[in-house]
């Protein structure tokens, strides 16, 4: 099965500010980028398209033509808890600097760590592989497609984040 990710477009945040669970807007320049992305899956045929319920993967996932596109849960970004919508360098957590040695195990602001989102990543990817589907779009976040790389063996979880995903892209990978 193929599954084509599409990572949501920019965001109306400025950069620097923790927003994973939060669900944030489009920025200004989306109808131009939500262009760029349907062009990319121009003419392609999916058996099945899902997006986070965030409403910047529903909104891109409906500006592409999928409408009736499912939403499911363990899609979102990851849960940063209480460092949401701060910026990074005024984040006085303490566990702040145990988490950047350790962002695998240790929760992002008593949200989640990177081992809770790759744990309900995996739950629905291996849901999706018992399905009759070939070709699947799912619109999502950078870290669910880090993660989805990793499930698919095309990255190590020690490089999740050397792989730059930019607003807008699409990446694809066989289960």
């Amino acid at each position: 099965m193929r599954v084509t990710l599409i990572r949501h477009t920019s965001v109306a945040v400025e950069p620097g500010v923790v927003y994973g669970f939060t669900d944030v807007d489009t920025a200004s320049t989306f109808p131009e980028e939500a262009a760029r992305v349907d062009r990319s899956i121009e003419g392609e045929i999916f058996d099945a398209v899902y997006h986070s319920p965030l409403s910047r993967c529903r909104k891109l996932a409906e500006a592409c033509g999928f409408p009736a596109s499912v939403p499911d849960s363990r899609l979102k970004e990851l849960n940063f808890g209480h460092w949401e919508m701060q910026r990074w360098e005024a984040i006085k957590d303490p566990v702040l600097e145990q988490w950047y040695g350790d962002w695998v195990n240790i929760p992002a602001g008593g949200g989640e760590c990177f081992r809770d989102q790759f744990r309900r990543v995996t739950e629905f990817l291996n849901e999706l592989k018992k399905q009759p589907f070939r070709n699947v779009c799912l619109f999502v976040h950078s870290g669910v497609i880090r993660c989805a790389l990793i499930y698919a063996g095309r990255l190590a979880v020690e490089d999740a984040f050397s792989v730059d995903i930019p607003y807008g892209s699409r990446t694809d990978i066989e289960l």
